[in-house]
């Protein structure tokens, strides 16, 4: 089978189209023919190489996979060969604590398929049948692969870490990235006022029709004077983070007395500066969060299928051009996802 490999670390040119073997489904898997495979920035961040990685080479990236069944594996029942689906892309042991209360990705044994584990870099996979989720039939391949990551983390941010109430100011951060994008439509679902941020106009206006109510363009205005002034200068109640150090000093002051601050990533690096004195003398809430629980996924596919939730497709390439959809990303050129198709 034809796949897009790493061998080693480095640029987005170490990613390399080559012949594989198909891999086998073994007792209570799955193999899945890839239908599309999303980009996400922990892409990356793996081909670029992070310290507590260990990985076996050749190494498939790839979170994000929708297809269809293509072989079922000794034990599995409820399923079919031809069966449309969606990968739920978090692995636990299913055993624990945390994974029998349903905190799979509070699991110590979680991993995250194209980071602890291969992805869906290529024309087929194999995944545990826990993993699979049946694909609404009005969503396409690429549309469904554009939901999992992204769609995910922002409904555990704005649901359960900082669950969004009716009437609060939501400032969502790079609001062009695909979880920007998720969380401007997830904080609109549960009635808030979205503030939304981004580096150029074009984004911001993608970003009003999606549901935000005001923007502020970064690279050319003063985040904290925009906040305030958009909201009397009160500050917002929850800021939905994943830029890191470039901004996070200014996050800071944009919140409100008792605020939150939610944050999923560091994409502008992780050494961030924090005046703890804001934090304790206005009381606010700062929370990481990593994906979400597995369940998760069922209510999220409900309601893309209803329309109230929407996948943001920038462009769909080729699997031979990830390469070329890396670049894209790394540049941040794109608003909302960046799908392979094999």
């Amino acid at each position: 089978m034809k796949a897009v490999t790493v061998r080693r670390h480095g640029g987005p040119e170490v990613l390399t189209v080559e012949e594989l073997p198909e891999p086998v489904a073994g007792p209570s898997e799955v193999r899945v023919r890839v239908g599309a495979v999303a980009l996400n920035h922990v892409d990356v961040w793996v081909r670029k190489g992070m310290p507590h990685l260990k990985l076996s080479y050749p190494f498939l990236l790839g979170a994000d996979v929708a297809g269809t069944i293509d072989q079922l594996g000794p034990g599995v029942s409820g399923l079919s060969i031809g069966d449309k689906i969606v990968v739920n892309p978090g692995h636990s042991c299913g055993r624990c604590r945390e994974c029998l209360s349903g905190r799979d990705n509070l699991c110590r044994y979680f991993q995250l398929m194209g980071e602890d584990r291969p992805g869906g870099y290529a024309e087929k996979i194999v995944v545990p049948v826990s993993n699979v989720v049946p694909r609404p039939a009005s969503l396409s391949d690429e549309q469904a692969a554009a939901v999992p990551v992204t769609f995910l983390t922002a409904w555990q941010m704005l649901t359960r870490k900082a669950p969004v109430h009716p009437g609060d100011d939501v400032l969502v951060m790079a609001a062009g990235s695909g979880v920007g994008s998720a969380a401007v439509q997830i904080a609109k679902l549960h009635g808030a006022r979205v503030i939304a941020t981004a580096s150029s106009d074009e984004k911001l206006e993608r970003a009003k029709a999606l549901g935000a109510d005001e923007t502020i363009n970064h690279a050319t205005q003063d985040l904290v004077v925009e906040v305030k002034r958009l909201t009397g200068k009160r500050g917002v109640d929850i800021i939905f983070e994943h830029v890191g150090a470039e901004v996070w000093p200014k996050l800071i002051l944009c919140a409100c007395k008792g605020g939150k601050i939610v944050t999923c990533g560091a994409t502008s690096g992780w050494d961030a500066r924090t005046d703890l004195r804001h934090v304790f003398f206005r009381q606010l809430e700062i929370l990481g969060s990593t994906m979400a629980p597995k369940g998760d996924l069922y209510p999220i596919l409900d309601h893309v299928a209803a329309g109230r939730l929407k996948p943001v497709i920038d462009r769909v390439l080729p699997l031979e051009q990830a390469e070329a959809g890396h670049r894209l990303l790394e540049e941040r050129a794109q608003f909302g996802k960046i799908v392979l198709k094999p």
